[in-house]
């Protein structure tokens, strides 16, 4: 596993670099196929000392990629909470693989049903994707009042989607054939 570590406004003592190095190792014990791990962190300039440090952590595992954001008043306090986040997501996504079929075991059958239950699509929309620019989209989303909008990109001709991020800048996914 390639572990890549990104610290922004905020200096990384050897000591805070191992913590990170042995925390990330530690869950390919829960999911073995990790490939890269990439661990974001940074200082922001917010009133709240609560939420000062920003630790992100990015997991790539055979094409899954699974993704944590916590805030702390600390470094340590940030990287601890972002990996039980983490920690949860591979626990669901292995409960996903394994309730698709792969490894039921006669005494899970109740816990699948469940889990079955849970995971079911009760809405199917139909939308018509009009060509536009990224910017047209973007007023359109805000005329919507929603936090995402799909549509047909004029200039590549890619279906793209345009979404508000928490900090209230803006994203946009780009759709590529593979």
């Amino acid at each position: 596993m390639e572990i890549q570590l990104v610290s922004k406004n905020v200096e990384l003592s050897q000591t805070a670099r191992e913590r990170v190095q042995r925390k990330i190792g530690k869950l390919s014990r829960h999911l073995s196929n990790i490939t890269d791990a990439k661990v974001e962190i940074y200082r922001e300039g917010t009133k709240s000392p609560q939420q000062r440090y920003v630790a992100q952590v990015t997991i790539v595992s055979d094409g899954t990629i699974l993704r944590g954001e916590e805030r702390a008043a600390d470094v340590y306090t940030a990287l601890n909470s972002v990996i039980e986040v983490i920690d949860r997501q591979i626990e669901r996504y292995k409960g996903r693989l394994y309730y698709k079929g792969r490894g039921k075991a006669p005494r899970k059958a109740e816990a699948e049903s469940s889990y079955q239950d849970e995971m079911r699509i009760v809405k199917v929309k139909e939308l018509v994707l009009s060509p536009m620019s990224a910017d047209d989209a973007l007023v359109q989303m805000e005329l919507l009042g929603h936090d995402f909008f799909i549509f047909l990109d004029s200039a590549t001709k890619n279906t793209s989607v345009i979404y508000r991020r928490r900090n209230g800048d803006y994203g946009l996914l780009e759709a590529q054939l593979d």
